[in-house]
């Protein structure tokens, strides 16, 4: 990582208890008090100075109203750098916080689980210009058995804090003491634990790794853009015919509109269930439609119209305007199914399956962590030409340079050492 990594270890080393079987100590509370929820400009101000006036990396992290709005905005900031002690802002209240991005420039940051929350750092005008260090996912490399926030700090610092609030609506407010306690707690000890996690990571040769993967996190997190995302309404299984999934993807686009104008999560203005039962009843006018039970529920019954002309008009469609039941194929087929259609392709993958468990279990991290499962699965369906385009083909699909080194070996003996046996 950056200077700035290193020499922070230095500062704070002395203060991370020894990584030992201990009882934890519980932690209910900042250890500098709960800081005032930044509120106004010239809070924001003298955030700004503290934040400059600190050194080393800066933890982060953000809590939204995941379940209760629609967006991922975040409706909460924590910031804790050494020398500037733990803030917290709402970032509702300002139009941007380009002061404190400015004052970040050059700064790594410290986070957990960070695909979750640059998105919505993003949404506000905060981007990392610097490293980034993952707890999480430095928790996976390592191969540590259970990779939560909480967890981790009871294992490596003996500390214990309370989790009750991670599902709560964000949006409240004001929010509770108890919740803004939680918030700044989250913050608390993420510079000890990277310094724990870092050292551990240079003791077992995984600290390149490591910055392999920090910057394919910080590269790649975005907004996922799926194509027919209401294809991933829960409970469509039972849909057997297209004209009942015309309904389910009218209904969805009618509840997405809903949603997204009112901000509120999809399944809180109406439920997948609600939805697969709109499609599979059989009900075909808007009468019949009006008799279903949920309809007199009072979410549902706000916008009972809307989703009663959602129902109709799939029933109106002509048929060459239906879904298609599946989408094409365009990958390699489940692997269940391998062995009858590429008998030479399933035994490539239980080669490879097979020795690449071996691997991952002798240098002590996840499998998947040591290339995805997908990514196998394409390249072993269906092979390149050579072992140089084996190994760009893998870089294509995402492949960090230190997963290729130790996976392609495996790799190119399943493609092509299986053969010549």
């Amino acid at each position: 990582m950056s200077d700035q990594f290193d020499s922070l270890q230095d500062v704070v080393v002395s203060e991370v208890p020894e990584t030992v079987e201990v009882e934890s100590i519980r932690v209910t509370e900042p250890r500098e008090g709960l800081p005032a929820i930044v509120s106004s400009a010239e809070q924001l101000s003298d955030l700004v100075a503290a934040i400059s006036r600190g050194t080393g990396p800066v933890a982060l992290d953000a809590e939204r109203a995941s379940g209760f709005k629609y967006s991922q905005r975040a409706y909460l900031i924590q910031l804790r750098r050494q020398g500037s002690g733990s803030h917290l802002i709402d970032p509702t209240l300002f139009p941007n916080l380009d002061s404190l991005q400015n004052a970040l420039i050059g700064v790594d940051w410290i986070l957990h689980a960070a695909s979750q929350d640059l998105v919505c750092l993003a949404e506000v005008g905060l981007i990392p210009t610097a490293n980034v260090f993952d707890t999480e996912l430095a928790g996976r490399l390592l191969g540590l058995p259970r990779v939560g926030l909480g967890p981790l700090l009871e294992t490596q610092l003996g500390f214990s804090l309370a989790k009750e609030h991670s599902a709560a609506d964000w949006s409240t407010r004001p929010l509770p003491e108890s919740w803004l306690n939680y918030a700044a707690l989250d913050v608390e000890f993420l510079i000890e634990l990277w310094v724990e996690l870092e050292s551990q990571l240079r003791e077992t040769d995984k600290h390149n790794w490591a910055i392999q993967e920090f910057d394919h996190v910080k590269r790649t997190t975005g907004t996922i853009q799926r194509v027919d995302p209401w294809r991933r309404t829960s409970g469509m299984h039972v849909i057997r015919r297209p004209r009942e999934l015309a309904v389910i993807r009218e209904v969805w686009h009618a509840r997405d509109e809903v949603a997204r104008a009112q901000d509120i999560a999809a399944g809180r203005v109406l439920s997948d269930a609600h939805i697969v039962t709109l499609a599979s009843c059989g009900l075909t006018k808007e009468s019949e439609l009006k008799t279903l039970s949920f309809m007199h529920l009072r979410n549902v019954k706000r916008h009972a119209d809307t989703w009663i002309s959602a129902t109709l008009k799939a029933h109106s469609l002509p048929d060459n305007e239906l879904p298609a039941l599946k989408l094409p194929v365009t990958g390699p087929p489940a692997p269940r199914n391998w062995e009858v259609r590429n008998p030479q392709a399933w035994r490539r993958l239980e080669f490879a399956r097979t020795k690449l468990s071996e691997i991952a279990e002798a240098r002590g991290l996840p499998i998947e962590n040591l290339m995805t499962p997908e990514t196998i699965r394409r390249v072993l369906w269906d092979p390149p030409e050579n072992v140089e385009a084996l190994r760009s083909t893998l870089s294509d699909f995402g492949a960090r340079a230190w997963q290729i080194e130790i996976v392609c070996p495996t790799l190119e003996t399943a493609i092509w050492g299986l053969e010549k046996e």
